[in-house]
């Protein structure tokens, strides 16, 4: 049997299952005549899970590091606790009293979507963790390992994730999880092969599997062929990975910059060694996040500094704080909206807080000049040329020279030549993009079909933004840019640049070294003239080469 899920960590693996147990502590309907003893179990609980993350961050790699302090800070977090102590001044026990508390986070963490609601189960984990030390309980998480094998899971907890041996972890397949899950980002900076959302497997409970993390592809109980043939198509594609060295070009020389997508000093580190030309998106915005206060100028100059210093002479687009929606921030609420994604976020919420724009530009321009590095700076969430005006004339009063947006609202790229009349560069964010054209939530995985990057909808947006663009640098920052063929499509659209995830880029580099610009210009009319994603697929799938066709499984 085969199914297929989302590959969020490129490569393949073969080998038996451990299957990571979905047992979860439920509230026992516990009560309390001793509400402060009460309040100090659940303190003392939380303090100590929060204390079992920080002796985790000590022995994980440094990429890990960043999530298990997170969690930690979930668990220390002073209204969580307040919250309980409501429920058991009504009466509630502390295992009952902490499981509301967390329910009641959680709840609006999906109430915000993207990324923060991604943060549930981080939240819940932090439960299950102190819940089974008020319970007397074994805590939850992966079994030790006795052989190489492949973890199979409804989800797994960022503490499970980041303290994984790739020596012992050979790959792993959740049911849950998305792009963006600490599942999905731990296990491609660990190196192990990952599908995220792959239906049927808990179910199923194979002995043994096989999967490909580039292709989103699961096989229970593989044969001894299936499984040569996993492992066999894996190594061709690193092979022609292989050959596909240096700037990003296609068959006839065209020039792709290739460049990868960071959040974090240490994304930059690991990005910079790798085969790219710079990096097409600093998601600046972790710099902010889970603080109380905004970072002072000089520690953001420290941090620029450092990402800076490690591209060198080549370019680094920063994308200035995208706050609101999925990410709100303590310094800067502005109250409860409605719809937060259609809300005060981005370049909206800079323009409240001019203060902390400001503060930032301030803080790259003065990294640029200690660097000299090549600087470029794009806001998010722009809709109007007003918008991005207001937003270049901020970076050329800050001393920076090149000043972007991004295109993520339709109307940015239904009028973009009146948008880059007025700034420098644009980037085209397609995964909130497809989120606007189509109304449909990036986190209800119901609606996924819409979002499809092979939607022809999708495309006549990017290529409206190119025509508008009337020859500045129109590049892609979304998860359409590390698609090999979607790669192919947008450099038929006239795409300058893509940024991706590292793991991508010797994907895209081969593809396009296997392709001209005539037949990226005719896949791009392919796409335009289908009717839906899956004709558009079909159609760009004539006209790509055997090699690459044959690496797709």
């Amino acid at each position: 049997m085969t199914t297929h899920g989302i590959g969020v960590s490129p490569g393949t693996a073969v080998g038996p299952t451990v299957v990571v147990s979905t047992v979860r502590i439920t509230p026992p309907g516990d009560t309390t005549e001793d509400p402060a003893l009460a309040e100090a179990s659940v303190s003392a609980a939380l303090e100590a899970v929060a204390q079992d993350m920080d002796v985790r961050a000590q022995r994980a790699p440094e990429a890990a590091k960043a999530v298990l302090e997170a969690t930690a800070t979930m668990a220390r977090d002073p209204g969580l606790l307040q919250a309980a102590a409501m429920q058991i001044a009504e009466g509630h026990g502390p295992v009952d009293a902490l499981h509301h508390a967390v329910e009641q986070y959680c709840g609006l963490l999906a109430s915000l979507g993207g990324y923060m609601a991604e943060r549930q189960e981080d939240l819940r984990d932090v439960f299950q963790r102190a819940g089974a030390r008020l319970m007397g309980l074994p805590a939850p998480g992966v079994p030790t390992l006795t052989t190489p094998s492949v973890l199979v899971a409804l989800d797994l907890a960022p503490a499970d994730t980041a303290t994984l041996d790739p020596a012992m972890v050979l790959g792993i397949v959740t049911e849950g999880g998305g792009v963006t899950s600490h599942t999905a980002i731990l296990a491609a900076q660990l190196g192990i092969p990952a599908v995220v959302q792959a239906p049927g497997v808990m179910v199923a409970a194979p002995a043994s599997v096989g999967l490909d993390g580039s292709t989103g592809e699961v096989v229970f109980n593989p044969s001894d062929e299936v499984a040569a043939a996993l492992i066999e198509r894996n190594e061709r594609r690193v092979a022609l990975q292989s050959r596909a060295q240096g700037p990003g070009r296609t068959r006839d020389g065209q020039a792709v910059q290739i460049l990868a997508n960071i959040g974090t000093v240490d994304d930059a580190l690991r990005a910079a060694a790798a085969d790219v030309e710079g990096s097409g998106l600093f998601r600046s915005e972790f710099l902010f996040l889970d603080r109380a206060e905004a970072p002072s100028v000089d520690e953001q100059v420290a941090t620029y500094t450092k990402v800076f210093e490690a591209f060198g002479s080549r370019k680094v687009v920063v994308r200035t704080l995208d706050a609101g929606a999925d990410k709100p921030l303590a310094f800067a609420d502005l109250g409860e909206e409605e719809n937060p994604a259609l809300g005060v976020r981005g370049l909206r919420l800079q323009r409240v807080r001019t203060d902390l724009l400001d503060d930032q530009l301030i803080a790259l321009a003065r990294a640029r000049e200690a660097t000299g590095a090549d600087v470029w700076v794009m806001a998010p969430m722009v809709a109007t040329a007003e918008e991005a005006g207001w937003f270049t004339h901020r970076c050329r009063d800050a001393g920076l020279p090149m000043a972007g947006t991004m295109v993520e609202v339709p109307a940015a790229a239904i009028r973009s030549a009146n948008v880059l009349a007025v700034c420098d560069f644009a980037s085209i964010g397609t995964n909130d993009l497809s989120q606007y054209l189509f109304a449909a939530d990036r986190m209800q995985g119901r609606l996924a079909p819409l979002l499809d990057g092979w939607q022809p909808a999708l495309w006549d947006l990017i290529v409206a933004t190119v025509r508008g663009a009337g020859g500045k640098p129109v590049g892609i920052c979304g998860e359409v840019a590390g698609d090999p063929l979607l790669a192919l499509v947008a450099v038929g659209a006239g795409i300058t640049s893509l940024s991706m995830a590292v793991g991508k880029v010797g994907s895209v580099k081969a593809a396009l070294a296997m392709h001209d610009a005539a037949t990226c210009l005719a896949m791009l009319e392919a796409v335009l003239s289908a009717s839906s994603p899956e004709a558009a697929k079909a159609a760009v799938l004539e006209l790509v080469d055997d090699e690459i066709r044959s690496l797709l499984g």
